[in-house]
Protein backbone atom coordinates (compact mmCIF):
# COMPACT_ATOMS: atom_id res chain seq x y z
CA UNK A 1 0.00 0.00 0.00
CA UNK A 2 2.62 2.50 1.18
CA UNK A 3 6.47 1.76 1.16
CA UNK A 4 8.68 3.82 3.42
CA UNK A 5 12.61 3.54 3.80
CA UNK A 6 11.44 0.82 6.18
CA UNK A 7 8.23 0.41 6.32
CA UNK A 8 5.15 -1.17 4.48
CA UNK A 9 1.49 -0.02 5.82
CA UNK A 10 -0.88 -2.24 4.47
CA UNK A 11 -3.72 -3.64 5.18
CA UNK A 12 -4.02 -6.69 7.88
CA UNK A 13 -3.85 -10.45 6.76
CA UNK A 14 -5.31 -12.94 9.08
CA UNK A 15 -1.44 -14.08 10.22
CA UNK A 16 -1.43 -10.33 11.79
CA UNK A 17 -3.22 -11.17 14.62
CA UNK A 18 -1.09 -13.14 17.10
CA UNK A 19 1.53 -10.17 16.68
CA UNK A 20 -0.97 -7.44 17.30
CA UNK A 21 -2.71 -8.99 20.21
CA UNK A 22 0.56 -9.39 22.16
CA UNK A 23 1.72 -5.34 21.44
CA UNK A 24 -2.08 -4.82 22.58
CA UNK A 25 -0.87 -6.78 25.98
CA UNK A 26 2.19 -4.83 26.87
CA UNK A 27 1.55 -2.57 29.81
CA UNK A 28 3.37 -0.02 27.85
CA UNK A 29 1.82 0.22 24.88
CA UNK A 30 -1.34 0.45 26.83
CA UNK A 31 -0.50 2.98 29.52
CA UNK A 32 -2.63 5.42 27.67
CA UNK A 33 -5.31 2.51 26.00
CA UNK A 34 -8.18 1.13 28.45
CA UNK A 35 -6.50 -1.70 28.60
CA UNK A 36 -5.44 -4.66 26.48
CA UNK A 37 -7.19 -5.92 23.74
CA UNK A 38 -8.87 -10.11 23.64
CA UNK A 39 -8.47 -11.88 20.77
CA UNK A 40 -12.11 -10.97 19.45
CA UNK A 41 -11.23 -7.38 19.46
CA UNK A 42 -7.42 -7.41 17.94
CA UNK A 43 -9.75 -9.54 14.98
CA UNK A 44 -12.37 -6.91 15.13
CA UNK A 45 -10.37 -4.51 14.82
CA UNK A 46 -8.18 -5.58 11.49
CA UNK A 47 -11.80 -6.29 9.39
CA UNK A 48 -12.36 -2.86 10.41
CA UNK A 49 -9.53 -1.26 9.64
CA UNK A 50 -9.63 -2.86 6.14
CA UNK A 51 -13.41 -2.06 5.72
CA UNK A 52 -12.30 1.53 6.16
CA UNK A 53 -9.63 1.37 3.53
CA UNK A 54 -12.42 -0.14 1.30
CA UNK A 55 -14.73 2.75 2.71
CA UNK A 56 -12.56 5.68 2.96
CA UNK A 57 -9.35 5.42 0.98
CA UNK A 58 -7.08 5.32 4.21
CA UNK A 59 -7.37 3.18 7.70
CA UNK A 60 -4.54 2.42 10.27
CA UNK A 61 -2.80 0.23 8.28
CA UNK A 62 -0.35 -2.64 9.28
CA UNK A 63 2.80 -1.54 9.75
CA UNK A 64 5.59 -4.04 8.30
CA UNK A 65 9.41 -3.69 9.30
CA UNK A 66 10.74 -4.40 5.40
CA UNK A 67 13.95 -5.74 6.46
CA UNK A 68 12.49 -8.48 8.59
CA UNK A 69 8.73 -8.53 8.07
CA UNK A 70 8.25 -7.62 11.69
CA UNK A 71 4.45 -6.43 12.47
CA UNK A 72 5.25 -3.38 14.47
CA UNK A 73 1.65 -1.89 15.13
CA UNK A 74 -0.15 0.11 13.05
CA UNK A 75 0.15 3.21 11.27
CA UNK A 76 -1.90 5.48 9.45
CA UNK A 77 -5.43 7.33 8.82
CA UNK A 78 -8.69 7.29 11.45
CA UNK A 79 -11.89 9.21 10.26
CA UNK A 80 -13.26 10.39 13.67
CA UNK A 81 -16.69 11.91 14.15
CA UNK A 82 -17.51 11.92 17.60
CA UNK A 83 -20.42 13.90 18.60
CA UNK A 84 -20.13 17.02 20.90
CA UNK A 85 -16.36 17.55 19.59
CA UNK A 86 -15.41 20.83 17.53
CA UNK A 87 -13.11 19.66 15.57
CA UNK A 88 -14.98 16.49 13.98
CA UNK A 89 -15.65 15.24 11.89
CA UNK A 90 -11.65 14.65 10.65
CA UNK A 91 -9.21 12.44 10.05
CA UNK A 92 -6.72 11.58 12.43
CA UNK A 93 -2.95 10.61 12.46
CA UNK A 94 -2.28 7.37 14.79
CA UNK A 95 0.06 5.04 15.21
CA UNK A 96 0.38 2.03 17.85
CA UNK A 97 3.95 0.28 17.91
CA UNK A 98 5.14 -2.55 19.67
CA UNK A 99 7.59 -0.90 22.66
CA UNK A 100 10.54 -3.38 21.58
CA UNK A 101 10.08 -0.48 17.91
CA UNK A 102 9.95 2.68 19.96
CA UNK A 103 12.96 5.19 19.62
CA UNK A 104 13.89 4.17 15.69
CA UNK A 105 11.76 6.81 13.99
CA UNK A 106 9.54 4.05 12.57
CA UNK A 107 6.53 5.92 13.86
CA UNK A 108 7.64 9.66 13.14
CA UNK A 109 8.61 7.79 9.42
CA UNK A 110 4.89 5.94 9.06
CA UNK A 111 3.33 9.08 9.92
CA UNK A 112 5.03 11.36 7.64
CA UNK A 113 3.86 8.60 5.19
CA UNK A 114 0.70 9.00 6.30
CA UNK A 115 0.27 12.32 5.78
CA UNK A 116 1.55 12.87 2.71
CA UNK A 117 -0.95 10.13 1.52
CA UNK A 118 -3.85 11.66 3.56
CA UNK A 119 -3.04 15.37 1.61
CA UNK A 120 -1.75 14.02 -1.70
CA UNK A 121 -3.61 10.78 -2.45
CA UNK A 122 -6.86 11.76 -0.64
CA UNK A 123 -7.23 15.00 -1.11
CA UNK A 124 -7.27 16.07 2.68
CA UNK A 125 -6.92 19.55 3.48
CA UNK A 126 -6.30 19.02 7.52
CA UNK A 127 -5.39 15.83 9.69
CA UNK A 128 -5.80 16.19 13.45
CA UNK A 129 -4.17 14.24 16.26
CA UNK A 130 -4.90 14.17 19.98
CA UNK A 131 -3.75 12.21 22.97
CA UNK A 132 -3.63 12.86 26.60
CA UNK A 133 -1.16 15.18 27.89
CA UNK A 134 0.96 13.07 29.42
CA UNK A 135 1.93 10.67 26.63
CA UNK A 136 4.80 12.57 25.77
CA UNK A 137 6.93 9.88 23.16
CA UNK A 138 3.38 10.73 20.91
CA UNK A 139 2.90 14.36 21.15
CA UNK A 140 6.74 14.16 20.46
CA UNK A 141 5.94 12.43 16.97
CA UNK A 142 2.84 14.79 16.23
CA UNK A 143 5.18 17.74 16.45
CA UNK A 144 8.47 15.83 14.44
CA UNK A 145 5.84 15.44 11.70
CA UNK A 146 4.96 19.08 11.85
CA UNK A 147 1.46 19.15 13.66
CA UNK A 148 0.66 22.02 16.13
CA UNK A 149 -1.09 22.06 18.80
CA UNK A 150 -4.45 23.75 19.19
CA UNK A 151 -4.64 25.21 22.62
CA UNK A 152 -8.89 26.28 22.02
CA UNK A 153 -8.99 22.60 21.04
CA UNK A 154 -8.20 20.74 24.20
CA UNK A 155 -11.41 18.31 24.89
CA UNK A 156 -12.44 15.59 26.98
CA UNK A 157 -12.84 12.36 25.72
CA UNK A 158 -16.70 11.09 24.64
CA UNK A 159 -15.49 7.93 25.65
CA UNK A 160 -15.06 7.86 28.94
CA UNK A 161 -16.33 10.03 32.49
CA UNK A 162 -14.98 13.57 32.71
CA UNK A 163 -13.25 12.97 35.80
CA UNK A 164 -11.56 9.72 34.17
CA UNK A 165 -7.58 9.83 33.82
CA UNK A 166 -7.37 9.65 30.45
CA UNK A 167 -10.49 12.11 29.71
CA UNK A 168 -8.56 15.47 29.03
CA UNK A 169 -7.23 15.37 25.54
CA UNK A 170 -4.28 17.61 23.53
CA UNK A 171 -5.63 18.58 20.23
CA UNK A 172 -3.03 19.30 17.47
CA UNK A 173 -3.34 19.81 13.81
CA UNK A 174 -2.19 20.22 10.31
CA UNK A 175 -3.17 21.71 6.96
CA UNK A 176 -2.39 21.01 3.45
CA UNK A 177 1.01 22.43 2.24
CA UNK A 178 2.46 23.33 6.46
CA UNK A 179 4.57 20.66 6.69
CA UNK A 180 6.27 20.87 3.29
Amino acid sequence: MIETERLFLRLWRPEDAQAYFLINQDPKVIEFLFGPLTMQQVQDFMAEANRRQQHYGYTLWAAELKATGALLGFIGLNYTDWDGQLFTPAVEVGYRLGSQYWGHGYATEGAKAALDYGFNTCGLEEIVSFTVPANVRSLRVMEKIGLKRDFAGDFASPKVAEEHRLSRHILYRIRKGQGD
